[in-house]
């Protein structure tokens, strides 16, 4: 990525040298029922969310209701044993409900953004000005799409999780050659819920090397650790579904965070953020202190004058208040020039 890279999702920065972008994913943990939409949206802003991100299609503008054998879930998910269509009947995102929902974000002080999944839904999320389209995983194979949102101008934030190279490769090419280079890519894996060794994170700093572009993780794997540890590898936007409770069930409730999880998720976040800090070998003040603690040359028993210095009579020990350890081979062998007491710091002084 280049040095100082950031991209502005509504009034927030995202990237280089800026705190790392919290998106709780709200998905269809809504369960139909726009109230709960709304608590959870609310309950994100208590856990610490930056942005709460929605999902705008209709099962008619994703997909055809057909029941033959190519529109069946049987790739071995959650999901399995029903169709595409019946699937985002439950799972889909009233579109009315929408604005008001991008509202009550902004109140609380959030950015809101959705996934777009056909040429309709772009169409309704510029009308709303929503100041980011993020490309599903599934979708990242989709050109049109993708070049009618890259016209746009906003930023275009792609999931990654069943992209080859050379799909990210040209999805990403497409933005720029419509003059959009605020792109955000997305570490991400495709299974619900993701197991831990197929999250392959050190993918998020080579994605930013090979596509200069900001880098960050759409998560659903279980618990905080992969999310926290994807901010050490660079990750400047961090995505997890959000639920109320995982027992109230829906579509997408085994691998969505509940409220707790989430906000402790985002304290661990900003935590790593401090202790990243910067490449420097210089000491704080307490560090500097903190070396009076170090190793150092003592006299360990007591030594008469013209006595050779010897293994038995100094030794390298703590604290530091003595000669630097390196003169130890130096110093053997030469003599006293004075009578020097055992836990007496060594000093050139009592060497003749």
């Amino acid at each position: 990525m280049e040095m100082g890279k950031k991209i502005k999702i509504g009034a927030r920065y995202v990237g280089e040298g800026e705190e790392t972008f919290v998106v709780a994913e709200v998905s269809a943990n809504h369960l139909q029922d726009y109230d709960r939409a709304a608590a959870i949206i609310g309950a994100a802003k208590e856990a610490g969310a930056d942005a709460v991100k929605l999902q705008t299609y209709t099962p008619d503008t994703i997909t055809l209701d057909c029941d033959n054998d190519y529109f069946q879930i049987t790739q071995g998910t959650i999901w399995d044993g029903t169709t595409l269509h019946k699937l985002y009947e439950t799972a889909y995102t009233p579109w009315e409900w929408q604005p008001k929902l991008m509202k009550l974000a902004n109140e609380l002080g959030m950015e809101c953004f959705s996934s777009p999944f056909d040429e309709t839904a772009v169409d309704f999320m510029k009308e709303m000005d929503m100041p980011a389209y993020k490309v599903a995983s599934f979708e990242i194979n989709d050109i049109p799409l993708i070049r009618k949102i890259a016209r746009i101008g906003k930023p275009v934030i792609f999931a990654t999780g069943i992209a080859y190279l050379e799909d990210i490769e040209r999805a990403v090419r497409v933005c720029r050659e419509e003059g959009n280079e605020q792109i955000i890519l997305l570490k991400c894996t495709s299974t619900y819920p993701s197991p831990y060794e197929d999250m392959n994170l050190k993918v998020i700093p080579n994605m930013a090397e090979v596509f200069s572009c900001v880098t960050g993780l759409s998560d659903h794997s279980m618990g905080t650790a992969v999310a926290v540890g994807s901010v050490a590898l660079g990750a400047k936007m961090v995505e997890k579904h959000l639920t109320l409770s995982r027992a109230d069930g829906g579509p997408d409730a085994a691998f969505s965070m509940e409220p707790e999880e989430f906000k402790q998720m985002v304290k661990d976040i900003r935590i790593v953020e401090k202790a990243l800090g910067k490449v420097t070998y210089e000491l704080t003040e307490k560090q500097k202190k903190s070396r009076e603690d170090g190793r150092s040359l003592f006299v360990v028993k007591d030594i008469k004058a013209g006595e050779e210095f010897s293994k038995e009579n100094i030794r390298s020990i703590r604290p530091a208040f003595g000669m630097h350890t390196m003169y130890y081979d130096e110093i053997l062998g030469q003599k006293a020039k004075t009578d020097i007491a055992a836990g007496t710091p060594l000093d050139w002084k009592y060497i003749e």
